[in-house]
């Protein structure tokens, strides 16, 4: 499958020069990266192929509103060039990516390009006063990265406020020309952005507001989406549609851009065989569902061998929340080129899906995945040079002042790491105060804790919630430092603080190897067996069990200041989220 060309991929020498834009704040960030990596540029390859086949992909992302109609009502999002979902944006690894945002809506905005590993150009990074601030209306910034070293299915998103909701789009990334997927090659392919949608009298922006107002949670989306449709009635303009040709074997690109529900995928009568996962290749696992959290990737072939016809695609919420009750169905239909319109009053085939809580079938797949192991690429580090204890889940913490409508006797819903409830910098971005050096003491502190301040029986539900002083916290900006190229291993603990949950954590700007996983209290003894050094599966995103551990693994070889939160999007704002400070 080649990449067909196009007016954004031309070639061209790329430029060597800085250039910085101030935008408001008080903060400032470079207005494009360079120079690239010596990589992105061909340089040392021992190919002379590989410089001509690097290219400089362009695109002018336009921010602005959209009307649009879903479920019968017509309301305005914020969206990119007039699409929802946003336009999809692809390369090949060795490309460098120019993407300039004109913000051209009443919000402020950024872009986070979601799995890209930022080597040396962590300012593009996008999250809003981590590594630039905010690209203020009417405005601009131009974001320049290199994506050297990866392939697969990644995307990107709005980092501020709830606008990733709608502005969101694929970004896909293949091999190099002429070298071949390490899987059966495709006859084609799907990209499916899974969603969520609003049916808001106000915008995504004051369901944010109002939640921050209260203390409390936002009000649920009213519908699940497949490409930006629903799906619940069969017309063709509010389904999304996939046409396939029987005995083809179709490469499925999938992404949750959900703000906060993990997904079951199925397609009525197919299986599928997921060959990767965050954009990083896995062994070959067969299954017939496919589970998949806010901001995870999941590549599968899925072989058209069923009768001609038509299928029903779903994507359903599974909740891993304790009598939890709120459920979603987005519906697509997958239909064969040879059902012949003599069949178009035969109904779809239906499919059974897992039921709503079904934690065991999520847990299945999410463990069973292992990391396809590769001549000349790296594997995991044996070694270990430091080591963290990392609790996390949901907390009280006491209103703020601009709470207007919070309960002061109660609190506010808050989220802690280590017993912090992350907080953004107000007037400089992390990254530029830790480029200054001099300004850091007055935006943040390097004093992130290795292990909770207080050890308990995290998981046990009946102890924890009885004891008030452990569901507290208190706000903080505090960042882990680490040494350039040091190994990291961090054990994530999840506790039953208020609710027990699967928390999908993603960690900005590296891949980390999950090398075990399981439910209850983390003992490093007793868990030693479960330890895979061999051949873990790699991601950029990890559902940890609800009520569960899992231990992740990575070398700090990557100089910037990185984040690492929930993918939940309403546990951000609560300050489920930490950061790590790479030391250049």
């Amino acid at each position: 499958m080649e990449l067909p060309e196009t007016e954004n991929r031309g070639g061209g020498a790329p430029r060597h020069h800085l250039t910085w834009r101030r935008i408001g704040g008080g903060c400032s960030a470079p207005a494009s990266v360079g120079p690239e990596p010596e990589a992105a540029r061909g340089i040392g390859r021992s190919s002379a192929q590989a410089v001509v086949d690097a290219a400089i992909v362009e695109h002018t992302f336009h921010v602005g509103n959209l009307t649009v109609e879903r479920l019968g009502q017509r309301q305005v999002i914020t969206a990119v060039n007039g699409q929802f979902p946003g336009p999809k944006v692809e390369a090949r690894n060795g490309d460098t990516l120019l993407v300039r945002v004109v913000n051209n809506s009443p919000y402020n905005i950024t872009i986070h390009w979601h799995g890209v590993l930022q080597r040396l150009s962590a300012w593009a990074d996008g999250p809003a006063m981590v590594t630039q601030c905010p690209i203020l209306p009417a405005s601009s910034y131009t974001y320049r990265f290199s994506v050297t070293g990866q392939e697969g299915t990644l995307w990107w998103h709005a980092h501020v406020s709830f606008l990733r909701a709608t502005v969101y789009g694929a970004l896909l990334i293949r091999p190099r020309l002429g070298v071949p997927y390490p899987f059966p090659a495709p006859h084609a392919e799907h990209t499916l952005l899974l969603g969520e949608w609003w049916n808001a009298s106000s915008t995504l922006v004051d369901v944010e507001r109002q939640a921050f107002l209260t203390g409390g949670q936002p009000a649920n989306s009213v519908a699940l989406t497949i490409n930006g449709m629903p799906g619940l009635h069969a017309r063709q303009m509010e389904m999304h549609h996939l046409r396939v040709a029987r005995a083809n074997t179709y490469l499925l690109r999938l992404v949750n851009a959900a703000l906060n529900y993990q997904l079951f995928f199925k397609v009525a009568a197919h299986n599928f065989t997921v060959v990767a996962v965050d954009a990083c290749y896995t062994d070959p696992y067969h299954t017939d569902v496919i589970v998949i959290a806010p901001g995870q990737t999941v590549d599968a072939l899925m072989h058209a061998g069923a009768a001609p016809g038509r299928y029903y695609v779903a994507a359903q919420v599974y909740q891993s929340i304790a009598n939890a009750t709120y459920s979603a169905t987005a519906r697509a239909l997958l239909r064969y080129e040879d059902d012949d319109a003599a069949g178009e009053g035969e109904a779809a085939k239906v499919v059974k899906m897992p039921a709503l809580n079904d934690s065991a079938t999520a847990q299945r797949f999410y463990g069973s995945l292992t990391g396809l192991l590769r001549d000349g690429k790296p594997t995991v580090p044996q070694r270990v040079d430091t080591r963290m204890v990392v609790t996390y889940g949901l907390a009280i913490a006491p209103c703020l002042p601009a709470q207007t409508l919070c309960n002061r006797t109660r609190g506010s819903l808050a989220a802690s790491m280590n017993n912090v409830s992350f907080q953004l910098p107000a007037s400089m971005s992390l990254l530029e105060a830790s480029r200054s050096r001099s300004r850091v003491g007055g935006v943040y502190t390097r004093d992130f804790p290795d292990r909770p301040p207080v050890m308990f029986d995290f998981t046990n539900a009946a102890a924890v919630n009885s004891n008030m002083s452990l569901m507290l916290t208190s706000k903080g900006t505090r960042v882990k430092a680490l040494r350039y190229n040091e190994t990291v291993e961090v054990v994530l603990q999840n506790t039953a603080v208020l609710a027990t949950e699967n928390h999908p954590l993603h960690l900005h700007g590296f891949n980390f190897y999950v090398i075990a996983q399981g439910t209850g209290n983390y003992f490093r003894k007793r868990h030693k067996r479960k330890i895979n050094l061999v051949n873990p599966q790699q991601r950029n995103t990890i559902a940890v069990p609800a009520g569960g551990w899992a231990v992740i693994r990575f070398t700090a070889d990557n100089p910037g200041v990185w984040l690492m939160h929930c993918h939940l999007e309403a546990h951000l704002p609560f300050g489920l989220a930490m950061a790590f400070e790479k030391m250049n």
